[in-house]
């Protein structure tokens, strides 16, 4: 049997192929009639649902961003900003070049070319998400624009045409810079921050002009993820991109090469949240917040007010550090405490980061005080990890202050899993610290007129909000003693008026309560001395008998002559120890009126109010001191007491001041309350009062040797030395109605034997001494001390032999 061999010819394979083709014609067919149907689908879609729905783009026509509450002090430094949006708004023409070349070369290279829409753009977009379950964008500025105004985020192909058709309709009403414009302070980029102006300061403190092309990459590189890839929260994310973008500015010709390279190499300095302020200023910050929503509402969160306070940035930044350097150096004087929590260390890397990460989150830094986590400790090398993952090694003296903890046992003692405090000095070695429980504060006010140069209400605003200058009510101790010197005065007193400082025992009416045998804080007694030697060495049983006999009720009413509330101090002679209540700026506006010549000034810390249109709402006038009007003490008073308190100063209690600053013109006076629960320092020089306080939120005891002198002494010290830099010292000359008598000042009307001589001393005189007067008094002589008498036991109750002085 044979096989027959079928052969195929040209013409059989051409007949073959008119079936193919005919079935590639038909397909075609049916994806254009596809094709024209979804055109249809879609034309029909805008037709009438989109357009007839489109919203009104008066948002951007009128565009009116959501701007914050910012405060600043006198000299244009931010100090704070409240508000849901941190957005500085920058109009296109002061936005620098770089910013916007950086930002098209990411994000729309073709912008000031297409109508609103890239179609190669969306054509590869399309493509590739039917290629993929992701879905990718190909948003022109322009639509996005559109999104951001009036869309939501969720990635659809309804969004998309959404966006098509809005973005037209932006292009048909807005020119492109206007587009870019609402792009560049619209945007979120991350940390609140929202416009490029607002992002340049969040994160690199500066004005958007003055970013390099470095900083400029790094901020475009933003609007793809905000909130998870900026340079605060993923800084190696950050920086791929920032690389990208500045790879893309250079193919597209917006930057040279010398450029590129400078800039790729470029290390930025990124500031994270807690250094966004480079002036301490919480506690001012908040107290405008608050007045400001007294007076506006809610609406000071978003309509952009701007208030500018009298503060001087340079100043509170002075009295910030001297705050902090006073409670640091005082806490460390009383020991180390021990960790402030433990935690069990896991065995696994990952988890034992975890608990670190945890524990330390429950215990924020506090400026250059970290927390730290022990890992591993031996009285000579301690190793920590902090918050950012470093590890730190504290060794030497580094140690000293915790070498007790070390050492010793029991819970209190340093081991792996105690949480500590650590800080760096300026040569990087780490040293152990520890969180103080302390609280101190100080504020300073111009004596022309109450304006405040600084305040510093606490520690760490972040850790206590709890305002120590205007909230807290202390005991004044005896920074209360030159008001009751002052009343003196006007009853015929002088500096040169013999006190005698002698023991006295008083019964309950004179003390408001149980009998009272009071007490000069160093237990002895000079016997007949000067009042000007009392107030310098501040001597509780002298400025006891003056206000003995001018009388309390007198001495609580004249009070209110500086600021201070008369149901506040009691009528009793405990008032002149400083036994009523005070906060840190009533003290400070009573001690104005001595600098300023005797005029009452109010304190006020806002100096002007303007909202978003620049137009001033509120513009202080304060009175002045030199307006008769607010005269409250007579000029020959001030002068006295001036001088009395110079001599404080210059030789007294408040001695360390005048030879720390080395000036001979300020004057003030020390404060300790009894068992030294408070500690204070009120005083000035030339226009600049200054009151600093110190002591615990719950009273107690800062030490049997603690005093005003040697615990607010040095911050208000600290703090002068730079409000004080550059001034001239001043001399204050001598009023009319002043007179001479025995070598001090006396009012004039009583240098004729109206004065008051003494008090509790018998006069031994001659009666030639008594005709023609005796020499000066020498400060501290005269009938010789007396002596201190005997301890007497202690019994319930006992806590009226008030100690309370210096």
């Amino acid at each position: 049997m044979s096989l027959a061999k079928t052969s195929r010819g040209p013409k059989s394979r051409k007949s073959n192929f008119k079936p193919l083709a005919g079935r590639f014609g038909q397909v075609a067919a049916i994806l254009l009639a596809s094709m024209v149907l979804v055109c249809v689908v879609v034309f029909g879609y805008i037709t009438l649902f989109i357009v007839p729905n489109l919203p009104s783009l008066d948002a951007l026509v009128d565009y009116r961003p959501k701007m914050p509450l910012r405060v600043y002090t006198a000299d244009q430094v931010l100090i704070g900003e409240f508000g849901e949006e941190r957005r500085d708004f920058v109009p296109i023409a002061d936005m620098p070049e770089v910013m916007k070349k950086a930002l098209l070369a990411i994000e729309d290279d073709r912008f000031y070319e297409h109508g609103g829409v890239d179609y190669v753009g969306v054509l590869r977009a399309g493509l590739a998400n039917l290629r993929s379950n992701r879905s990718q964008g190909a948003s022109t500025i322009t639509m996005q624009v559109a999104r951001t105004f009036f869309l939501s985020r969720q990635k659809t192909y309804a969004r998309k045409l959404h966006e098509i058709v809005l973005a037209y309709e932006i292009e048909r009403k807005l020119s492109k810079d206007q587009i870019l414009e609402l792009y560049m302070n619209q945007i979120y980029l991350g940390e609140r921050a929202y416009g490029f102006g607002s992002a340049a300061r969040v994160y690199f403190g500066k004005p958007v002009k003055e970013l390099t092309v470095a900083e400029a990459a790094m901020l475009a590189g933003l609007p793809k993820a905000p909130a998870s890839a900026n340079p605060v929260v993923n800084p190696t994310r950050a920086t791929q991109r920032q690389q990208y973008i500045l790879k893309r500015m250079r193919e597209l010709g917006y930057i040279s090469e010398a450029q590129y390279a400078k800039s790729a190499q470029e290390k930025l300095l990124v500031r994270g949240d807690r250094r966004r302020f480079s002036t301490h200023a919480e506690y001012v910050a908040e107290a405008v917040r608050q007045y400001m929503v007294a007076q506006y509402k809610d609406d000071v969160y978003t309509h952009g007010y701007s208030v500018y306070t009298t503060l001087n940035s340079a100043e509170q930044t002075a009295a910030y550090d001297a705050v902090r350097r006073g409670v640091i150096e005082y806490d460390r004087r009383h020991g180390y405490r021990g960790p402030e929590n433990f935690i069990e260390l896991p065995k696994n890397a990952d988890d034992r980061a975890q608990a670190i990460s945890e524990i330390l989150l429950k215990h924020p830094d506090t400026d250059e005080l970290q927390s730290a986590v022990v890992v591993s400790a031996t009285s000579k090398l301690v190793r920590a990890e902090l918050l950012s993952g470093e590890d730190v090694e504290v060794n030497g003296d580094g140690l000293r202050f915790a070498a007790a903890a070390l050492s010793g046992k029991g819970q209190n003692k340093i081991r792996p899993g105690a949480v500590i405090r650590v800080v760096r000095d300026a040569k990087k070695k780490w040293w152990i610290s520890q969180l103080p429980e302390v609280s101190a504060a100080l504020v300073s006010l111009n004596a022309q007129d109450g304006a405040v140069r600084a305040m510093v209400g606490g520690f760490d605003f972040t850790l206590n909000q709890f305002d120590h200058v205007n909230q807290a009510w202390r005991q004044p101790g005896s920074t209360i003693k030159p008001f009751i010197y002052s009343a003196a005065l006007e009853k015929g007193f002088s500096p040169g008026t013999l006190i005698n400082d002698a023991p006295l025992t008083l019964n309950s009416g004179d003390s408001g309560g149980q009998s009272w045998d009071p007490q000069n804080d160093d237990g002895q007694y000079e016997g007949p001395v000067s009042m000007r030697t009392g107030l310098k060495k501040s001597k509780n049983l002298v400025s006891i008998r003056i206000l003995q006999s001018i009388s309390p009720a007198y001495a609580q009413q004249y009070l209110t002559k500086f600021g201070f509330e008369k149901d506040k101090h009691p009528a009793n002679l405990t008032m002149t120890l400083g036994t009523g209540s005070v906060t840190p700026m009533q003290v400070a506006s009573g001690y104005a009126v001595f600098a300023n010549g005797g005029y009452q000034v109010k304190p006020f810390l806002i100096q002007k109010i303007v909202n978003n249109r620049n137009e001033v709402l509120i513009d202080s006038q304060p009175a002045r001191a030199g307006d008769e009007a607010t005269r409250v003490l007579d000029t020959r008073n001030a002068f006295i007491m001036d001088s009395m308190m110079r001599d404080v100063v210059n030789g007294g209690t408040g001695y360390a001041a005048s030879q720390k600053l080395g000036r001979r013109d300020l004057a003030g006076k020390t404060g300790t309350t009894n068992d030294s629960f408070d500690g204070w320092f009120a005083g000035y020089g030339g226009d600049v009062v200054a009151v600093s306080w110190m002591g615990f939120d719950k009273p107690r005891s800062l030490g049997g040797r603690e005093f005003g002198g040697t615990v607010a002494l040095p911050i208000w010290t600290d703090y002068m030395r730079t409000a004080l830099k550059g001034k001239p010292p001043i001399q204050r000359t001598v009023p009319e109605g002043v007179a001479q008598l025995d070598g001090d000042w006396i009012y004039q009307e009583y240098a004729n034997g109206n004065a008051v001589r003494s008090v509790g001393v018998e006069d031994t005189r001659s009666f030639w001494e008594k005709l023609f007067g005796s020499r000066p008094q020498v400060p501290g002589q005269g009938a010789g001390p007396a002596p201190a008498p005997p301890p007497r036991p202690s019994m319930p109750g006992d806590d009226m032999s008030y100690r309370g002085g210096n």
